[in-house]
């Protein structure tokens, strides 16, 4: 059956639209949302690779969002955002390449160590922030190895387009070690580049039948709505907590789906 032809009901629909307001609130203020939105997706019964393709689709709105919020970051970045924007984009599209022939049942195998992976680049995250401003109070006056940094934006693309849970924390670090730039500023980047990565991948995976249109549009509002929810709580909810604990989800989660 084609994940577009997958009948879910009304119950199912609030569960995945509840979850994706959850993952939009996440992400705004931890990262990780993708650990909330994809087992809800498998859970209702879409198979593993339409749940990946059409939490992809759902979620891009959420990047503008993020985008926009740091668009004063972005100014005097316009010849790096030329270099960067094309990798993403092509490693956007080779991870949605990817990912469309790797196949169901390959792509249930591999679940489990993409879980894994996301929670271990969650847990990271801070270790990785940690570095980079240290680097930022040490740093000279050059441009650091800007020339590298198409190269390494382009291969976590590719993970991205693949599967993309804590993409965010991979471009973070590629950035941080090639740029000589303030850390408001590489993060700036990062959005940008998250967005044409999900972008790129989203309108590539148009063309694929594996995408569930009505789960995703009642997820891109869900999304939409708890990344407002997000932005409000972002003074009140200690985000540290919050990544911590959606650690502990994606490790419970690969170990339940690696004995399923």
């Amino acid at each position: 059956m084609l994940a577009a032809a997958q009948p879910l009901g009304p119950l199912e629909l609030c569960a995945v639209a509840i979850a994706a307001v959850a993952a939009g609130a996440v992400n705004a203020l931890a990262g990780g949302g993708t650990l909330l939105t994809f087992p809800v997706l498998t859970a209702v019964g879409l198979p593993a690779l339409a749940a990946n393709i059409t939490n992809t689709v759902a979620l891009c709105p959420g990047h503008i969002g993020a985008t926009l919020a740091q668009s004063d970051a972005l100014r005097g970045q316009r010849a790096r955002l030329t270099m960067l924007v094309p990798a993403g984009i092509v490693g956007g599209l080779i991870g949605g390449v990817l990912l469309l022939n790797t196949g169901e049942r390959a792509f249930r195998d591999v679940v489990p160590l993409l879980l894994l992976l996301s929670s271990l680049l969650l847990a990271a995250q801070d270790r990785v922030r940690a570095l980079l401003l240290e680097r930022e109070r040490r740093r000279g006056g050059s441009d650091g190895h800007a020339h590298w940094a198409p190269l390494l934006v382009g291969t976590a693309a590719i993970y991205g387009g693949y599967f993309g849970a804590g993409l965010g924390v991979v471009l973070l670090a590629a950035l941080g070690v090639v740029l000589d730039e303030p850390l408001p500023r590489i993060n700036a980047l990062k959005q940008v580049v998250a967005l044409v990565v999900n972008v790129a991948a989203a309108v590539f995976f148009l063309f694929s039948d594996q995408i569930h249109w009505v789960a995703a549009g009642a997820m891109a509002v869900g999304a939409l709505a708890g990344g407002a929810i997000g932005g409000h709580l972002s003074t009140r909810v200690n985000a540290v907590a919050l990544r911590w604990t959606m650690v502990v989800i994606g490790a419970v989660l690969a170990v339940v789906y690696l004995v399923r």
